[in-house]
């Protein structure tokens, strides 16, 4: 439908197809940085986990959603404890792992933000709190 519409305007498809070429790979890139954790992200006042991947820059998360959410955030973060995921959180958390853990971040507005991630990226998903993880 999208593509009719462009082609009846007058936009060559080559052009539409360069353009989601290039989100792609712009992506791709994005998931290969040092330092990358893919995790799935829930704010205290919604219920639905929303998937992207996140990366730590001293005491703010950095997160960004699929390409064609275009959601991107900054968390200033104060304190984080992880614990493993309760059962109804994995029905919703099933393609992350078995046993997925969740890191609870305490933001500096007061707010809390929920992040999933695999058991083998608890250390990147906790960042500089890593240490003082209970």
């Amino acid at each position: 439908m999208v593509w009719a519409i462009l082609a009846a305007v007058g936009v060559p498809l080559w052009l539409c197809a360069a353009g989601i070429l290039t989100l792609v790979f712009r992506n791709r890139g994005l998931r290969n940085r040092e330092g990358n954790v893919p995790v799935r992200i829930r704010r205290a006042e919604k219920s639905r986990w929303v998937r992207g991947h996140g990366l730590w820059v001293h005491d703010v998360f950095g997160f960004r959603g699929s390409p064609a959410a275009w959601k991107e955030a900054l968390l200033w973060v104060e304190d984080a404890v992880v614990r493993p995921a309760s059962h109804e959180e994995r029905k919703h958390l099933h393609r992350l792992s078995d046993e997925p853990v969740v890191v609870i971040l305490k933001l500096a507005d007061g707010k809390t933000i929920a992040l999933a991630s695999r058991p083998e990226h608890q250390q990147l998903a906790l960042g500089p709190f890593t240490a003082v993880a209970r």
